[in-house]
């Protein structure tokens, strides 16, 4: 690689940290103004928990064609024209006056076309950064934790003053204007730089490799478990925090986000780093750091439901976001780790299409227990045993099966 080409490689992620944001601030835009949705148009806490199931199942289930175009096609065209989709979607949103509407401009228009942008997005940031790659992911994870506190706090306002149409006026909007910088900006790695470039991939191919791969079937299991818990949270703790402590959209919005994810976004440099620096010596110790961040991150999880101060919430909120990163931070490195680079987009897609069919249920379950319960008080018990059994998996998964499923890759 020529020393341009390794200054472009963090141009690169920092065309892509922008793209992700907004990624995922378009997803917690609904979640911020989701009780002015519901209040305006008559709708009770089940139907508008429909959006966002019926998003997860449709992003769930477009993903393997996402992998399959990454891997086939152009990883710089099918990055951006996802965003132009998408944020011309999410503009559509606001017109949106039923729940069919939503449900056709939010969860397939919007669902589909973010479909496309995530296992190409990583895959061309892993072809840039191999020796620093779980730094490179962890810089890039940030742009997730400032995306949900920057939507989570400025839909919340623009809902209250203006009306929660213009948050996805606003957003979508934004999301174009990005598309054409990418336009521009963004390249694909030349064709003799690419391992595999001249293999034909199939949109089995990662589906085969991730489930017959017990490390990678481990991290997609984990992130299963992960997606399920962060999809509830999300969806729900903004309206947690106005129906139990009196809080305006905007002060929800921005609290359920910001104390989880400034720490967060501190947890996952740290996980990311450590991460390189122990794999260089014991690639297994990737995966450890998931489990034991699962652990930590689900001790906090209970005591959510139970708190009566509103400080002691937000200090749990921070504890599980600091540890949530540890599992963030090395995702898609335990992933490449395991699995051939020509099929990286692929078995992204394989992992991500699994952790979002089973993490689309979480709005709905938590939606029934809490018309149920009266409150949301009892679903966090419930979340916090997810990620335990899922952490004490990966730790297992991590002695018996990591190295010899990394060693097995390189030795071909």
């Amino acid at each position: 690689m020529t020393k341009a080409s390794k200054w472009y490689k963090w141009e690169v992620l920092a065309l892509l940290w922008v793209a992700y944001l907004l990624n995922q601030g378009d997803r917690q835009v609904f979640n911020s103004v989701l009780p002015l949705i519901r209040d305006s148009l008559s709708l009770t806490d089940t139907s508008v928990s429909l959006i966002a199931v019926f998003f997860n199942l449709f992003y769930a289930a477009m993903v393997p064609i996402g992998g399959w175009m990454g891997d086939r096609f152009s990883r710089k065209w099918v990055t951006t024209l996802s965003i132009l989709f998408w944020s011309i979607a999410t503009m559509f949103t606001g017109l949106a006056n039923g729940v069919f509407l939503l449900i056709l401009t939010r969860s397939i228009a919007t669902g589909g076309g973010e479909a496309f942008f995530g296992p190409a997005n990583y895959s061309l940031l892993g072809q840039y950064h191999t020796d620093t790659r779980a730094r490179a992911m962890s810089i890039h994870q940030t742009s997730y934790y400032v995306g949900v506190i920057l939507a989570g706090w400025l839909a919340g306002y623009i809902g209250d003053h203006l009306g929660w149409q213009y948050a996805f006026y606003i957003f979508g909007g934004a999301g174009v204007l990005w598309a054409a910088v990418m336009a521009w900006r963004l390249k694909d790695l030349p064709r003799n730089e690419k391992a595999g470039s001249e293999v034909k991939v199939s949109v089995w191919d990662g589906f085969k490799t991730v489930f017959t791969t017990p490390t990678a079937l481990m991290v997609t299991i984990g992130f299963c478990g992960f997606i399920f818990v962060i999809t509830g949270y999300m969806t729900w703790v903004p309206t947690f925090l106005q129906e139990n402590f009196g809080q305006t959209g905007a002060q929800a919005g921005l609290h359920s986000m910001l104390w989880t994810y400034v720490a967060a976004f501190v947890g996952v440099l740290l996980a990311g780093t450590l991460s390189d620096r122990w794999a260089a010596k014991d690639p297994r110790k990737r995966m450890v750091i998931q489990g034991a961040g699962l652990i930590l991150g689900a001790a906090f999880l209970p005591f959510m439901g139970t708190a009566k101060s509103i400080w002691l919430l937000y200090l749990c909120f921070a504890g599980w976001g600091f540890f949530r990163a540890f599992f963030d931070a090395n995702i898609y490195a335990a992933l490449y780790d395991v699995t051939p680079d020509h099929l990286h987009a692929s078995c992204s897609s394989a992992m991500i299409m699994t952790g979002f069919a089973v993490g689309a249920t979480a709005p709905y379950i938590l939606a029934l227990i809490k018309e149920a319960t009266g409150s949301l008080n009892a679903t966090f018990p419930i979340l916090g045993a997810i990620w335990l059994i899922c952490g004490l998996a990966c730790l297992w998964v991590s002695h018996k099966h990591y190295n010899k499923d990394h060693n097995r890759l390189y030795e071909r």
